[in-house]
């Protein structure tokens, strides 16, 4: 059979990757349905994330390497009382708050958060794509070995609460590249002496590209022409610069910007 070379596309796709789909996964169907010859993403969702993939395809592939070392933006939402091993909901409990743990205060969340915005170490998870000796971290991982992991300097630049009860709650992160979000919540759950894990995540921005500009998969799929959602090479962003502010505002929450809260979570209101 001969092998199916598809259309010479050039241009970037923002994507919404639903849940469930790796990055790969997502990409590939996005490929497909624009019918391209060549493309790649530039930074992985892990299955259970859902939001921005910045796809690009034929020559705007060659921005894949400044798009990477770019700032990202993330809602995430985080549950307390049990740690998981992944760091998400997806992984198994490891250790979890005393008995009787009934949740916690909105100002102690509110002064922990705090502690964490800046430049500072953070560890990568075991179940990362991060390789050692060509492996691998989540392939030694799901051999039950656990190897030591060097530091890397992160930077959080803001991280906002949108959305609170008790044992859960939803922030609003804007970080540079390298930033595990699984990782940060694991931090905020043993800085509040409970344990926590991320319940759901969602990348809002990568760069200068925002989700609010991005197409579903689903969408994109039943378009007669899906390549009109391409931004042509001579409509990107000079430089690709990264965005010079999130997409809400640190302290104020807008219209639309909190997304699926879990029941009983309440909004944060701006003061």
């Amino acid at each position: 059979m001969a092998k199916r070379h598809g259309r010479v596309l050039d241009g970037v796709l923002l994507l919404d990757k639903p849940v469930g789909l790796t990055s790969n996964h997502a990409l590939q169907r996005a490929k497909r349905a624009c019918d391209a010859q060549k493309a790649g993403h530039t930074g992985t969702l892990d299955p259970f994330a859902t939001g921005l993939l910045v796809c690009c395809m034929g020559r705007a592939t060659k921005i894949s390497g400044a798009m990477l070392s770019a700032d990202k933006g993330y809602l995430a939402t985080i549950a307390f009382g049990q740690e998981t091993d992944s760091g998400d909901l997806t992984g198994a409990i490891v250790n979890q708050a005393p008995d009787g743990f009934t949740g916690i205060s909105q100002e102690s969340l509110t002064a922990v958060l705090q502690t964490f915005l800046g430049t500072q170490l953070q560890i990568p998870p075991m179940l990362s794509a991060l390789k050692r000796d060509g492996k691998p971290l989540y392939e030694y991982a799901r051999q039950g070995i656990v190897l030591e992991r060097e530091p890397r300097e992160i930077t959080i630049r803001h991280i906002d609460l949108l959305a609170f009860s008790a044992r859960s709650a939803q922030i609003q992160v804007h970080c540079t590249k390298g930033t595990y979000i699984r990782t940060l919540a694991q931090d905020i759950g043993r800085a509040l002496g409970c344990y926590a894990h991320l319940s759901a995540l969602r990348r809002t921005q990568v760069g200068p590209f925002m989700l609010e500009h991005a197409v579903e998969l689903e969408t994109l799929q039943t378009m007669a022409n899906p390549e009109s959602h391409l931004i042509a090479l001579s409509d990107l962003p000079a430089g690709l610069v990264p965005a010079a502010k999130t997409a809400v505002s640190p302290s104020v929450v807008t219209p639309g910007s909190i997304h699926d809260l879990p029941a009983g979570i309440e909004p944060v209101q701006a003061l």
